[in-house]
């Protein structure tokens, strides 16, 4: 009991990722029980006092740490994993009025994307905190003129603002169809171009398919070789 409280210190819910309630759990109790005075003072003390308030999807991801997979939860009682700031991306062409972003097919291509199969690898669970869309116009449809293209906001891309996204995993949404409008962020100087700050953040689970969808209206005005890059943005659990 001592080891997993001193290993979970970082995290300010350490009864969430512990699994156990501080004033109802038995086998909390029990083992308190067992402790001399001093040991007992100092776990009450250790899951008691008030924490150094966390900040951004950090602080998100905390609460979620009830629906991690054991395996996970594991990982971080036993310091083999952490949290840590993260952004999945993938580079598509806009070239159809479907666009998905993430597909099973897809390889890790450093530039392109940066996971394989529309999958998070095993012991990685993400808290998507919010999204971003960009969009570029590359010299022609080669790798290295693609990941060279200059990506902006979309306030010059309009069929593609004016289309929508969805966002689900394990079939699960995330987030409904919204416009695309969101994105447009150039003249709110306080937002990262191109970021969609989610209100509610969701919880994308390790090896469960993500689906990122565009859709467009029409694709009139869209130039040869406009491509779409999408960043999930949020806190991850990683080695």
């Amino acid at each position: 009991m001592l080891g997993l409280i001193e290993a979970t210190e970082e995290y300010n819910n350490q009864g969430a990722l512990l699994g156990i309630d501080v004033a109802e759990d038995p086998e909390l109790l029990a083992a308190l029980r067992k402790m001399n005075p001093v040991q007992r003072q100092w776990v009450i003390n250790k899951l008691t006092r008030p924490p150094i308030a966390s900040r951004g999807s950090r602080a998100e991801m905390e609460k979620f740490f009830n629906e991690l997979p054991q395996s996970i939860k594991d990982g971080l009682k036993k310091g083999e994993l952490r949290l840590a700031d993260a952004t999945i991306y993938s580079i598509k062409p806009a070239s159809s009025k479907t666009i998905k972003m993430f597909e099973p097919q897809d390889d890790k291509d450093v530039g392109l994307r940066n996971i394989s199969n529309a999958k998070l690898p095993k012991n990685q669970a993400m808290l998507v905190s919010g999204i971003y869309m960009l969009a570029g116009v590359s010299a022609d449809a080669t790798k290295d003129k693609v990941t060279a293209a200059e990506y902006k906001g979309l306030e010059n891309f309009h069929a593609i603002a004016n289309g929508e996204f969805t966002l689900t995993s394990n079939r699960k949404q995330i987030v409904p169809a919204t416009g695309n409008a969101v994105f447009k962020t150039a003249s709110y100087h306080t937002v990262p171009l191109g970021y969609y700050k989610l209100a509610n953040p969701r919880l994308i689970q390790d090896d469960i398919q993500i689906e990122f969808t565009i859709e467009l209206g029409s694709l009139d005005g869209i130039a040869a070789f406009t491509h779409v890059y999408v960043g999930l943005h949020g806190t991850i659990t990683t080695p």
